[in-house]
């Protein structure tokens, strides 16, 4: 039920972004084997991303590669939305895992020199970029995993709420959290619906009102984060835990959404 619920709000959230002239894809699962064979994968890359797919199990694990701290570009925004979009189309994948290249860091969230001295088109364009983002993590028809391999603050925080399923590294000095308002930023009401929908709303409001940032246990606790592993056990966790969600019966089985309640 829970996880219908989640599901049904993210339909709600489309409706609402629909308006602004952004739309998602959804499609069918099938039940699947998620060990990940490094000989048995097809790799694609482009200057910021590194998808690569194991054929045999139809996960993919994509990862962020833009240095130095995987910031939210407009370039890399549109390079990621359409690496996704690639990965929806390709009927072989069913699960993506979402992690970086780069160490101590997910993705320090967006790049304030797409905003700072920008036309007002320019702003637009990269904020639509953003909305895609989301839109394509948040509404996939594929399961999403983030394995959290450092620090993810704002909008790297807002990729990790986007998957179904957030795994962080066991580190105390890794801190995740949409802390906009430290940097003056009104978070969108997508970023906090997104949000409320994962920790609650009194968190929530404590969360943007004050900025905060979550070190990973605190972020466990709260619920910002699923799992916490050590370190180098993130990416092979993630595999694993995929296994639990490419499993659940009848929902896979026969083709159906699990993203959508009919009732």
């Amino acid at each position: 039920m829970a996880t219908l619920l989640k599901h049904s709000a993210k339909y709600a959230l489309s409706g609402r972004l629909a308006r602004l002239g952004v739309h998602s894809r959804h499609g069918g699962l099938q039940c699947l084997q998620p060990r990940l064979l490094p000989h048995q994968r097809s790799a694609s890359t482009s200057s910021k991303i590194l998808v690569e797919m194991d054929d045999s199990t139809g996960i993919a694990v994509l990862t962020m590669k833009n240095p130095p701290v995987n910031s939210l570009s407009l370039d890399f925004l549109t390079e990621f939305s359409i690496s996704l979009e690639k990965l929806e189309l390709d009927r072989g994948c069913r699960g993506v895992i979402l992690t970086s290249a780069l160490p101590k860091i997910f993705s320090a969230g967006l790049d304030i020199m797409e905003m700072y001295g920008k036309s007002p088109e320019h702003c637009g364009e990269f904020w639509k970029a953003v909305q895609e983002m989301w839109l394509r993590l948040y509404g996939s028809s594929m399961i999403t995993i983030a394995a959290i391999n450092g620090s993810s603050p704002a909008g790297g925080c807002l990729m990790a709420l986007a998957c179904d399923y957030r795994i962080m590294a066991e580190n105390p000095k890794y801190s995740i959290g949409l802390n906009e308002t430290q940097l003056g930023i009104v978070a969108p009401f997508w970023f906090k619906d997104t949000l409320v929908n994962t920790v609650g709303n009194r968190a929530a409001e404590l969360s943007l009102q004050l900025g905060l940032l979550y070190s990973a246990p605190d972020a466990l606790r709260t619920g910002l984060v699923d799992l916490l592993v050590p370190e180098d056990k993130v990416l092979s966790t993630a595999s694993q835990t995929m296994t639990q969600w490419l499993a659940i019966p009848g929902e896979n089985a026969i083709g159906s959404n699990p993203r959508v309640s009919s009732s």
